[in-house]
């Protein structure tokens, strides 16, 4: 995993992406579709750009070097180099996709490295929030960081005084909301899972939830920078080395910067609708 310097090859990536946002500043130039994506959703033309670019700058960096499986949310599972793959490169190109379309600016760019096939697995994570234009990062066993500064060690108990909500869409939120009556003090929607996971652990949200199943690339980098900055997650109740980082898993999420406020913010997520088989 070392043989890249991953958070180089990540700040690249963003420098072009940011070029990309800027050269489309209007929400008519942002709202062109051009098909559905390995992921399932309609795909923006400005989502395959970001992602062309994410591809370009790992083919670069991998000439060479160690081959991966690239797991994205537009183009599915694509295997890069010649070689046994021992990495796998799970990639969220516009986590908020509706919020870059409308030119609401928090949408981030989500990258994490596994040297497996499950949450567990991964090794170092990236979010950068293009809004705020903060960078969140995660090594295993080597903590988390906000633009290369350690998080604070031993944050302020406040309760469940900010929390944030995901996927909300009303049919789905509102039971999450009503749940939290009387328990959580505000709520917030960022409009991106890897950005409100980076937010716990940061602790400017005490928890989050996805009020729906999201896909692996939503949360695989932001989950180990929740994790390694003390915090803790539940991936649609699994042990994380049974959470798959594959395109087809679809779990909800929730995290917490401290662990005893889990349990509420999972009865919470409990209320929402029942997941089809």
């Amino acid at each position: 995993m070392d043989s890249v310097d991953w958070i180089v090859l990540c700040r690249r990536i963003v420098g072009r992406q940011r070029d990309l946002f800027a050269a489309s500043r209007s929400i008519r130039a942002r709202t062109e579709y051009e098909g559905r994506g390995e992921g399932g959703d309609m795909s923006l033309v400005l989502d395959r750009r970001c992602e062309d670019v994410v591809f370009e700058e790992l083919e670069a960096s991998l000439r060479g070097g160690p081959s991966v499986i690239a797991v994205s949310e537009e183009r599915g599972e694509v295997a890069i180099g010649s070689g046994e793959a021992a990495l796998r490169v799970i990639i969220d190109p516009i986590d908020g996709s509706m919020n870059m379309r409308r030119m609401i600016p928090s949408h981030s760019l989500s990258i994490a490295i596994a040297d497996g096939d499950s949450m567990a697995a991964v090794g170092f994570g990236f979010v950068h929030d293009f809004g705020a234009e903060e960078e969140f990062a995660a090594r295993k066993g080597g903590g988390a960081t906000l633009n290369g500064e350690s998080f604070e060690a031993d944050p302020l108990d406040h309760g469940l005084e900010v929390v944030g909500i995901e996927s909300a869409e009303p049919g789905w939120a509102g039971p999450v909301i009503a749940a939290l009556e009387s328990h959580a003090y505000r709520l917030r929607v960022v409009g991106s899972i890897a950005i409100t996971m980076s937010y716990v652990a940061a602790a400017r949200f005490d928890g989050m939830l996805s009020a729906r199943p999201c896909r692996s690339v939503d949360a695989a980098a932001s989950q180990l920078i929740v994790r390694e900055a003390g915090g803790a997650v539940d991936v649609g109740g699994l042990e994380l080395e049974r959470a798959p980082l594959g395109l087809d898993a679809r779990y909800t999420v929730a995290a917490v910067r401290r662990a005893e406020h889990l349990d509420r913010i999972l009865s919470a997520q409990a209320t929402g609708p029942a997941v089809p088989d």
